[in-house]
């Protein structure tokens, strides 16, 4: 069941009016929606980012809510624009090109749909090929969580395996510990979260209290090598000292108490950026 609450995600900021136009476009669908925001800073055009801010998020939200992600480098293109229904009964409205690919893989998606642009359109936006966050998305996403239409009047139902998704490293074993990738930023504090799950993380032996060797590598150089403290949270290491940490995603961690890892030490996120956690 619908529960008439619709949040958006994009990359556009909070500098012009098109979040507002957003909201008008949903507003004009049904004024007693609940509109909300997860967020606007995702950098420009960085679908990854969508995709891992979606899975951070989604689960805390009551079911039956709608996701509307726009961070669309591909509109105008062929590029599909669908809607997910995942196994715990939430909805994703975003262009198929792998903003779904966190949510596929930790959640579930149940279902997908494409949205069939003849009835799930703005009125009047037919030549508009370069704002289909307020023409497309918004606007069904608006349908959808008013109960204007239900997810099957979406449009024609797509095959899962044909899911845009993008290559997720994961974590590995390496003798006496893990291996994985710096996937983003907890961006206000700078802490490192790696791709290294809590889970695997503990299959290796690791307990509270242990020093770990962590190391870190830019297209296998190695540029930051030091044993760390792994603690349940900040307050276990004095100010400005290393910590290694589960975050709420519970994946692994590397942060600077009440310091900025990413800063202090120059390092980045993405495929280039492993990471390494041994005794």
């Amino acid at each position: 069941m619908m529960n008439k609450l619709l949040v958006f995600q994009t990359d556009f900021g909070l500098d012009d009016g098109a979040i507002s136009a957003m909201e008008g476009v949903a507003f004009s669908v049904d004024f007693d929606l609940n509109i909300r925001h997860l967020t606007h800073n995702i950098p420009q055009y960085n679908i990854f980012d969508a995709s891992y801010r979606l899975y951070q998020a989604i689960n805390y939200w009551p079911s039956g809510t709608v996701f509307v992600s726009v961070v669309d480098p591909g509109v105008g293109s062929d590029r599909k624009a669908v809607v997910a229904r995942t196994k715990n009964d939430y909805y994703v409205v975003t262009p198929d090109n792998g903003t779904l690919t966190h949510i596929d893989r930790f959640l579930g998606i149940e279902e997908l749909r494409e949205i069939d642009e003849k009835t799930n359109r703005l009125a009047g936006s037919d030549l508009s090929y370069t704002f289909h966050g307020r023409d497309v998305f918004a606007y069904t996403g608006a349908r959808l969580a008013s109960g204007k239409i239900t997810f099957e009047e979406v449009g024609p139902k797509i095959d899962l395996k044909d899911l845009v998704r993008q290559e997720l490293y994961g974590c590995h074993p390496i003798e006496n510990g893990i291996m994985g990738q710096i996937d983003i930023l907890d961006v206000r504090f700078g802490s490192l979260w790696t791709s290294i799950s809590y889970k695997d993380f503990i299959s290796c032996g690791f307990q509270i209290g242990d020093d770990i060797l962590v190391e870190i590598f830019h297209n296998d150089q190695k540029v930051y090598s030091n044993r760390i403290n792994y603690g349940k949270s900040f307050a276990d290491v004095a100010i400005s000292e290393p910590l290694i940490y589960m975050n709420s995603a519970y994946h692994m961690a590397v942060a600077i108490n009440q310091g900025s890892f990413s800063k202090v030490y120059g390092i980045g996120v993405g495929s280039e950026w492993k990471i390494t956690m041994t005794r």
